[in-house]
């Protein structure tokens, strides 16, 4: 199966740049797998895992947790655009069990409403970072 050109870049740097055999992350629509020949694609990306499959045949995996921003598939490559993405290497984990309990005591006892939205989404990120270190 042939590669494609993959670029990710988020407000915080370039974090790849090449070739890929397969990209995979969670949509807002639900998970989306990406290859070589995929037709034009837009999407807002949802917080999930995310995996970049390189190499021959595709056989070096690098996760990742991924949270918000765009995926946009053209001819010419795909680039992907997150609000937040780390790799399973750079999370610190004590960092996003920290998180974990904080968000968890905001919706505990939140002040608002919007407070207590915001206080889910934070948990739901920590919980993806904690996940994605473990493995």
């Amino acid at each position: 199966m042939a590669d494609f050109r993959l670029k990710i870049i988020s407000p915080d740097g370039v974090f790849f740049d090449g070739e890929a055999h397969e990209l995979s992350l969670r949509s807002i629509d639900g998970d989306v797998a990406i290859m070589a020949g995929h037709i034009p694609y837009l999407t807002a990306v949802g917080i999930g895992e995310c995996r970049v499959y390189t190499g021959e045949g595709g056989g070096t995996v690098r996760r990742a947790a991924c949270c918000g921003g765009l995926l946009n598939v053209t001819k010419e490559g795909v680039f992907l655009a997150p609000t937040t993405f780390e790799w399973a290497e750079d999370i610190d984990r004590e960092r996003a069990e920290a998180a974990k309990q904080k968000a968890l005591a905001r919706i505990e006892s939140p002040k608002s409403s919007a407070e207590k939205k915001l206080a889910q989404i934070k948990l739901q990120r920590a919980e993806l970072r904690i996940k994605i270190s473990q493995q």
